[in-house]
Parts: C-alpha cells; structure tokens; sequence
C-alpha cells in the first residue's frame, strides 16, 4: 500500500492539525505507484515452479453430459493436471447465496463444476492446469466432450411459460414470486381521473472492468493463500474453507492491486474454488488469468429485466398511486448476490415521490444464459428508468410540465423521515432518513442552464433537441459492521488496517485523511492496507456503496481511541512517538442505511434522418451527506454517469433463440470510449448529512449510474416529441431508435392513424 514520507515524521504526534484534511480535494496517494508501474495487480503475481490454469467451457446453452475423455489432454507434454467433476469430491458443493435470500432460490444455486448437465454456455466443464497458459489452451482443445443437446430456454417469455425447463428436478423456471405493498393500492386506482400502463424492458449488459477476474491460489499444507481477493474476501474465506473443511485461519485471500470492480468482480465463483482445488492437488501454485471472452459469457451478467408499470393520478398531476410487476432473468443459476436486483428494483419503484399507495408482484426466473449478479446501482437504474419513463409519458398524456409534475410530487424535507415499508421479505420496514429531494431538483436544473436550453424537438442545424430529467433516492451502507485497526509506530507513522476491500476508489487517500484529522498528523504519516483478510479480525468488504459510511466511520472512531491514548502519554509527561508500537482495535455497528438522493438532466441532439444521437451537456447531482474528498467523489460521479450513458445507448449481451452468446467480444460489445463519452458536470451537494453514523457520509459510488436511463430517455423522447415515441426498451441503440422511427413515420402514413 502507500509507502509514507518519512521525512519529519518524528514531530507527529506534536504537531496539531494544521487544517481539515477531510474535505480537501487531496490528490490521490496511491496514484504514484500505479503511474510508475509499480501497482501489483494479480497477474503480476508470479512464483517458481507455477501452474497456469484454463477452463473448458460448455459450448451448448442446455445440454447432458454423455461422457468426457481427457486421455489426450493428459498426455500432452506441460500438463500437471486435467480435472472433471468425476475427480473433485467437493463437486457437488453448491456456492450458497451472499445477499437476498429471497425464497426460493436456493433450490437453482451453481455446483463448483457442470457434472451430468450444463445450463449455459461458459458454465465449467474441466479444469487444466499445466506449465504455460499456452499449453494449457492447447489441453483443452484435446479434451472430447459427448454432449446430448437439449431444447434452450433464453427468454423471459418463454422461461415463464414453463414449457421447457432450465432445471427438471425442481419442476419450475420460478425462482422466486411474492407480492409487495404499502398503504392501499386498489383504492389508490379506483376512481382515479387519469391511470397509464405501459411494458418496459431493461437489457442484460455487465460491468466490464479494465482487469479480468483471475487469481494465484497456493497450498502448503496447512495454509491455503490465494492472491486476487477484492470485494468480499472474508465471506469468500469463509466459503473456501468449508468447501475443504478446514478453519478459517487456514485460508488467507490477499487482495491486490485491481483495475476495476463494479459489482461483477469479487463474488465467490466457480473458478474461486477450482483453482485452489487444483493447488492442493498439485503441491505447488496455480495461477489463472481470465480472457475477455471468458469473462464477457461467464462473468456475471446484469439488468434483464420486464416491467409491467401502471401510473394513477389526479388531472392536475398529483400522483395517487403505482402498481406494477416484475419479471427478472437470473440466467441459468442463483449466484451469490443473484437476489439483490430484482428485490431492490422492487423497493426503489417509487423513488423519491410522495407515492403512499404501491404495490408490485416480483417474479425472477432462471433462464439457459450466464447468471446474474449485482452491477453498480443494481435494480435502481432499472427502476428509476421505468418510472421516470413513465412519469414523462403521463406528463405528456396530460399536457403537464415534467418538471412542475415532480416538483409537485417530491418528499418534502420537512416529512422526513419517510416511511417506505417493508418492500423487501429478507428486511423489515425501512425509512428515507433526511434529504432536501426539491433542493436537489432545483440545482440539478440550475447546472444545466435548464430554462435556457432548446427542447421538445426544436430543430437547429438539422438535429432535433431535447431534455430529460430523473430524480432518484439511493441507500447505501450495507453490512452489519466494519473493523479497522490502527497501529502507532515507533518512528511516529501509523498503519491503518481496514476490513473495507477497494476498487480503484482512494481509499487509502481518504481514510488517512479521516484519521489524520483525528490525530493531528498529515497524510504523509499514514500507510492504509486494506481487504486482505490477515488484517483485521473480519470485514465485510466493499458492496452497497459501504466503505466511508461504514469502513470509514470505523477508521475515525479508532483514531479517535488512538488519540486519547497519545494524550495519555503526552499528559504524563511523553514527548514524540511512543516507545513501543501502540495499538488500537475496534468494530463499528451500523445503525442501518443512509439514504443519497440527487437529480439527472440530460440535453440531447437527435438527427431524425439516421437517429444519431449526441449528448450536449450532461448534469450528474447527488447529496451525498459529506464529502470526504471532492477530486475523488467527483471522479466516481463522473464515471458512474459516464458507464450509464455508454450503457444505455451501447452496452448490451445478446443472445439468439438458442441461448447462444451473439456479443461475445469487444467488436459485437460496444462500450463508451473516450471520444464517445460526453462531458459530464457532477454535482456534490453537502446539505442532508447522514444522522446515522459520525462523518455524515452517504455513498457516493452509484449515485452517478442509477439514473442516466431515465433522463436519458426522457430527453430523447422529448427530442422526438412529434413522433411521441415511447422508448419502453433498453438500449437507446442506433438500430433500435431508427427502427422506431421507422415504425412511426409508417403508422403516420396510414390514413386515420395517430403517430
């Protein structure tokens, strides 16, 4: 982690505080050693002697497994290992659910390695190891599977229906189904003046990040070490331990350097088992390095989702009520975190509105494609695009202003906290804790120039202009509690240990800036080692936007117990660091999450000719409680609403009636590159702080994605205004908006016919 400057470190413990470092827009610490290639992410982790691992991978989407022969892979000169689930007595272990144990999902979780019968193509069929990944590879096209294809499920539609089943055994493609509700939806619709319902679809795309999943696993009899831990590396200690009955002491996940998360790295994977299975096996490490293709069709995938959405209110724009049905594609297995979006879509429905009366029927099935996970703002992009979608075609149903209509409908701050219910079956009632959701609104309008811009379709220079908005409310700060642990040394610097993992989001800059406001010193003074599991007595890892709510509320109140025993010291009579190494350990409970809010507008240009779409300003804003540091908060907005944008025009996974894989590289994958990405104006605001922990922090790593859907395609809808355009259906695509267009121009052309 940052190595400190040592250079007057002496005079640390004299020296007061010289300003706030909370709060400063401090450069990051651990920048200089990624900038001089001095980072050590896993594939620089390197040992004498070791094995380099690859998958074979299913190539049907459903099939049964007739029989395998490995005889020619094993003979092939380099290799140390060839494995099928007829070898691994452990294989039949299924990898338990993390979050949301919705019920009902336990009956479709994912064995460690596919034995009679695969679901998906890139489910795990055999392991190799050998003494180059090139050999390896070449093992692997040796190995003769005898597969007996069957009928693929790879539609919700179709899933739903229940005529071919994704698991026979259980009998069902259901997952899970249950009901939701607050106040009194019926009577909220009965008799309503105006009601609206419309079908919406959000599209299965992932996370992507820069650096593939992969890891160094290494038994040595006694201690299994596995390098590439991030995320959750003590649930995965947990969980590797008990697939090889042994302690947890007996397992240590390091985590290193990474180059990106957002959800989809980190949970506990097949390949998080077979390869330390593999380095027991062998006596020796096994190192393995997923490539892209691998990742784009095994990692976890995210968002499919239908929603059936119906919207009650009063003429004047009052909304009486929401009521809708969910449908999610959870792929062919429950993952561990395969719960958290459609049970979080469900419970962020009805945003930040005044919305008493709700209800929502839940449904998530399995389907023959690659499981799901969480992704950044998982169900709250989903959500907030289809209400906020919505909202905007009833507005325009009823000739209402978008902006007066939400502004009608907000929670006033004078009402919080709100009360949202108990939406979720594995929580109990929950409540909005503070937040100014009509300050956020105004601002949000304010950054953009709002009364100023070109809209409802106003052609310049041959491009139709448009603008959207989409207010949004945001929890954060998941998990029960965070540990950290803080060491004073002897030459007047200090290490911070944290059971928070991190992604690239300067952590190590910031919580030395927490607990140097505690203890007077600068950041100079502090090391900050983080996610590995051998630091600190148990973490809950980074998930839920939790690492400066929880993780660093945990390093400020142990700084504070570390300064009050220098000033012990000092009192009787000590001067400079201490004599001994000094030490401080505690665990902090949350109170429960904290809840962000904020505001998106987006301003759109639209050729109707070709349905280009160009984004010409762009206003991210999220009360975030505090701010710890506004370089790097800004950056996270930034990018957040940079990965939604590319996301909700390009991102998508697509797949043929066979549930074969169609984008399975970066040339049918199309992401947001540089010169794509628009410029972004990300806005903090300080005014609701969070009651329930002592920064006043609220997350600030989501807020930036979860409504650029809906503002979006708010302000392409609006750009496109005299086609009024429904745009119900993710991605924003090229291909999907001039085939809409299309549609329109053809049913304007029939006689008699509303466009």
């Amino acid at each position: 982690m940052n190595a400190p400057d040592r250079a007057g470190l002496g005079n640390a413990f004299e020296a007061a505080a010289t300003g706030t470092l909370s709060g400063a827009p401090i450069e990051r610490v651990e920048d200089e050693r990624f900038l001089t290639g001095a980072g050590r992410f896993t594939d620089d982790v390197r040992f004498e002697g070791m094995g380099h691992a690859a998958i074979l991978r299913s190539t049907h989407a459903h099939a049964r497994i007739r029989r395998i022969d490995c005889t020619a892979a094993r003979a092939l000169p380099g290799v140390m290992l060839v494995a099928t689930a007829a070898d691994i007595a452990q294989a039949n272990k299924p990898i338990p659910i993390r979050l949301a144990p919705l019920p009902g999902l336990d009956r479709f979780l994912q064995p460690t390695i596919a034995a009679d019968e695969v679901r998906y193509v890139g489910e795990p069929v055999a392991i190799v190891v050998a003494s180059s990944r090139y050999v390896a590879e070449d093992a692997l096209d040796l190995i003769e599977v005898d597969y007996d294809e069957g009928p693929a499920v790879a539609s919700i539609t179709q899933s739903a229906s229940n005529a071919t089943l994704v698991h026979a055994a259980v009998g069902t493609n259901v997952a899970t189904q249950y009901p939701v509700e607050r106040g009194d939806v019926d009577r909220a619709f009965a008799g309503a003046p105006y009601t609206r319902r419309e079908r919406f679809r959000c599209h299965r795309h992932t996370g992507a990040p820069m650096e593939t999943r992969g890891l160094v696993a290494e038994w040595n009899g006694s201690l299994m070490r596995v390098w590439g831990a991030t995320k959750v590396p003590f649930f995965n200690r947990g969980l590797l331990a008990s697939f090889f009955d042994l302690p947890e002491t007996a397992v240590d996940m390091i985590e290193t350097d990474i180059g990106g998360g957002f959800g989809i790295r980190g949970e506990f994977y097949p390949e998080d088992f077979l390869v330390p299975w593999a380095s027991m096996q062998l006596g020796r490490p096994v190192k393995w390095i997923e490539d892209r293709r691998e990742h784009l069709m095994a990692a976890n995938h995210a968002r499919e989702t239908e929603c059936e959405l119906e919207i009650a209110m009063n003429l004047d724009g009052t909304i009486r009520g929401l009521r809708g049905r969910v449908m999610a594609d959870l792929g062919a297995y429950v993952r561990t975190g395969g719960g958290v979006a459609v049970s979080r879509l469900a419970q962020y429905l009805p945003g930040p509105y005044r919305i008493s009366d709700f209800g929502c029927e839940v449904m998530a099935l399995v389907t023959n494609k690659t499981p799901v996970g969480t992704m950044r703002g998982p169900g709250r992009y989903e959500a907030n695009y289809f209400r906020e979608r919505l909202l905007d075609l009833a507005c325009g149903d009823l000739g209402l202003d978008p902006v007066a209509v939400r502004e009608m409908n907000l929670i006033a701050r004078h009402e919080m906290p709100w009360p949202i219910g108990r939406l979720v079956p594995t929580e109990g009632e929950g409540a909005y804790d503070v937040g100014d959701f009509h300050s956020g609104l105004h601002k949000a309008l304010s950054a953009i120039g709002y009364d100023r811009l070109p809209r409802d379709g106003a052609l310049i220079d041959g491009w139709l202009h448009g603008v959207g908005v989409a207010c949004f409310v945001e929890s954060s700060g998941g998990g029960k509690s965070e540990n950290a642990r803080i060491v004073a040394r002897t030459d007047g610097s200090f290490d911070i240990y944290s059971g928070v993992s991190t992604m690239g989001q300067g952590h190590e800059t910031v919580f030395a800036q927490i607990a140097g406001d505690e203890l007077g010193a600068p950041i100079s003074a502090f090391r900050v080692h983080h996610g590995s599991t051998a630091h600190v007595d148990y973490g809950w890892g980074t998930f839920h936007s939790r690492a400066i709510v929880v993780g660093g509320s945990a390093v400020k109140l142990a700084a504070a117990q570390m300064r009050e025993q220098l000033d012990a010291l000092a009192a009787a009579g000590h001067r400079g660091p201490p004599a001994e190494d000094i030490e401080v350990k505690l665990r902090y409970d949350t109170k429960g999450p904290t809840y962000s809010y904020g505001t998106h507008v987006a301003h759109v240009a639209v050729d109707p000719e070709t349905a280009r779409v160009k984004v010409l300003a762009y206003v991210a804003l999220e009360d975030v409680g505090r701010v710890m540091n506004p370089l790097l908060a800004h950056g996270q907005a930034v990018g957040g609403a940079v990965q939604g944008i590319g996301a909700t025009f390009l991102d998508e996974l697509r797949y043929d009636e066979n549930a074969q894989l169609l984008s399975g590289s970066y040339a049918d994958y199309l992401m947001a590159t540089s010169t794509e990405a628009p410029a972004v104006q990300a806005v903090l605001l300080e005014e609701s702080p969070s009651p329930s922990n002592p920064l006043g922090a609220k997350g600030a790593g989501e807020g930036g994605i979860v409504a650029t859907a809906g503002a979006l395609a708010n302000a392409v809808g609006n750009a496109l205004a005299a086609w009024r355009l429904p745009l119900t259906s993710l991605p924003l695509s090229l291909d999907n908006l001039a085939r809409a267009l299309r549609e329109a121009r053809s049913a304007a052309a029939v006689p008699g016919q509303d466009h």
